[in-house]
């Protein structure tokens, strides 16, 4: 069973929207780690006495997580492109049902209906 809208361009492009924006995102959080670590390696090692080194630990360490979430969002858009290309997509992976259109519209990755996530 696909998507009743999977034949029509909808969430191929929706798709293609959302990979766009994951993609800017790591460009501009690569770039951002880059920055953050750059900086520290001019700064001073001395965290324990340095009131700004706990600042950065927690930005790189922030910045690092917002980079791997958009890896893994644009992991899991591939897949539904995966989806789309094999029939699968907007088909629950738990229960076989269809995934509803409000559901897909806000999560266009979604793998599972709304009352197997």
């Amino acid at each position: 069973m696909t998507h009743p809208q999977s034949g029509s361009g909808w969430p191929r492009q929706r798709i293609a929207a959302e990979r766009a924006d994951a993609a800017h995102r790591i460009d501009f959080l690569t770039a951002r780690l880059d920055e953050i670590i750059e900086g520290s390696r001019l700064d001073t090692n001395d965290d324990e006495h340095d009131p700004e080194g706990a600042t950065v630990a927690f930005e790189r360490a922030q910045t690092a997580s917002l980079l791997a979430e958009a890896r893994r969002d644009l992991d899991e858009l591939d897949a539904a492109v995966h989806r789309l290309d094999t029939g699968g997509y907007g088909v629950c992976e738990k229960c076989g049902r269809r995934i509803g259109d409000e559901r897909l519209d806000a999560l266009p990755s979604a793998r599972r209906c709304i009352d197997c996530a």
